[in-house]
């Protein structure tokens, strides 16, 4: 099975792209998830959303905006209300998990490959077959 990460933005005008595909793509929804991390002594959060692998193909997608909305438990705003909104619409809860920040990885796919460990040992996501 191949898992990878497809960045949408940092979650500006892409995280409406985000939200709709979660919604179209319901059928296949696994799951939507929140990386909270510090970014530049500010608290940020990247959002996700993962679904189910396709098949034929065995591909699945797990879509993000990368550390561009801030903390809600910091500054409330907007954009990860319409997430959250979204998710109760769609009858998911967000998963929360607190991460280091891409910017401490010389690669942004080794930062990818992390975030997919931490996903699969806590079995968000299926294990490597």
């Amino acid at each position: 099975m191949i898992q990878r990460f497809i960045e949408l933005g940092e979650g500006y005008s892409d995280l409406y792209e985000l939200i709709e595909l979660a919604r179209v793509n319901r059928h296949r929804l696994s799951g939507f998830f929140a990386f909270h991390t510090l970014k530049k002594d500010q608290a940020v959060v990247s959002l996700a959303v993962v679904l189910h692998p396709t098949n034929p193909g065995d591909f699945q997608p797990l879509y993000i905006c990368r550390e561009g909305i801030p903390d809600p438990s910091v500054k409330p705003n907007r954009r990860y209300e319409l997430f959250a909104e979204t998710g109760k619409e769609l009858g998911t809860t967000i998963i929360h998990l607190d991460v280091k920040p891409s910017t401490m990885f010389a690669d942004l796919d080794l930062y990818y490959q992390h975030l997919i460990g931490i996903m699969r040992m806590n079995r968000f996501i299926p294990p490597l077959q």
